[in-house]
């Protein structure tokens, strides 16, 4: 545990994969460009410049190739605030892309990824920063299940990051996050599930909980949160809903409901990492109704980062405080 009176140095550290978003401009095809807009992304990453912006001290660590795409990735992490010291570089390998077509009704937009044998995929124990996982030095790490899915090498090191976190008295948040591209239903499920175990604060989308443990599409919300809560009773788990907001529970506690803040939609990827930023900075405020102030924070962040193009959430905390501050009102008005 972290000795009375000892400022950590950082509040939040993250690890996990970041590539290069590579988008045809004004809704073109892959294959009518003639160019491509180029936008850094990766889901712990993002959720990292979320809480930098916030105003929390951060760090994220990950495997990069030495290269300008390496650098640029890096330079633009770096330039919201969080701290990339602790990266490992490397001159071998690659960096992942990934192409995302954007597209309006009846044309939907897709993705094609371009990320095997990436650099990050075969990140090792040993690229752990020892001095970095010590007590007082960070109070929560952070992980998703995208970076266990990479490969062997990575989920050996997602691994060993939560072990060193508890053993330094961190808490430990994680969120599913299944990508059925990387690995199938099954594998992901037996993959997720020690890091779920060790979870203080477990975040999962409801269709992913619904498809990872064999729930009915019929499945109400409520019903998937007692899943999960009977499954990782330790944790406080968060259950996403999409457009009709979030619920969680803390173990033994009454569920708590958040429904989302009117957005006009300009850019949807990073939506889901934007709400794990606010909600993370609403956990570590640890005020009295601590649930309830990380879900109010993390639908405020998500509806901010749907008005941003990209995948980063560059947003403004005075921003967010209004919307935090608007749901209170809206409630007082409604409880008059």
């Amino acid at each position: 545990m972290q000795e009375p009176g000892l400022q950590p140095v950082y509040d939040v550290v993250t690890l996990g994969e970041t590539m290069l978003r590579l988008t045809p401009p004004n809704l073109k095809r892959l294959e009518q460009t003639q160019s491509l807009d180029i936008e850094v992304g990766g889901s712990e990453s993002n959720t990292a410049v979320g809480l930098a912006r916030l105003g929390l001290k951060v760090a994220w660590l990950s495997r990069m190739t030495d290269n300008p795409l390496g650098r640029l990735i890096a330079r633009t992490i770096a330039g919201h605030g969080v701290d990339t010291s602790y990266v490992t570089w490397t001159d071998q390998d690659r960096i992942g892309l990934y192409f995302l077509e954007e597209g309006r009704a009846p044309r939907g937009s897709s993705i094609i990824y371009d990320r095997a044998n990436s650099a990050a995929s075969r990140i090792q124990p040993t690229d752990l920063p020892s001095e970095l996982f010590t007590a007082g030095k960070a109070r929560l790490l952070h992980l998703t299940g995208i970076t266990p899915a990479l490969g062997p090498q990575a989920a050996a090191t997602t691994r060993h990051a939560i072990k060193l976190a508890k053993e330094a008295g961190w808490l430990f948040s994680f969120d599913l996050n299944y990508r059925s591209r990387l690995w199938a239903t099954l594998a992901a499920r037996e993959g997720c599930e020690p890091l779920a175990a060790a979870a203080d604060l477990l975040i999962a989308p409801l269709g992913d909980t619904r498809l990872l443990y064999n729930l009915s599409p019929e499945c109400t919300p409520v019903e998937a949160l007692a899943e999960l809560s009977r499954r990782f009773p330790r944790a406080t788990v968060v259950l996403t809903l999409g457009k009709q907001g979030a619920i969680g529970c803390e173990p033994q506690g009454k569920i708590v409901r958040q429904s989302v803040f009117r957005a006009e939609e300009v850019g949807r990827i990073g939506g889901g990492d934007a709400f794990a930023a606010g909600l993370l900075y609403g956990y570590l405020l640890n005020q009295p109704d601590r649930l309830a102030t990380a879900l109010r924070w993390g639908a405020a962040v998500a509806a901010l980062k749907y008005s941003i193009p990209g995948d980063l959430p560059v947003i403004d905390k005075a921003e967010a405080i209004a919307l935090v501050e608007q749901g209170d009102r809206i409630r007082a008005r409604l409880t008059r």
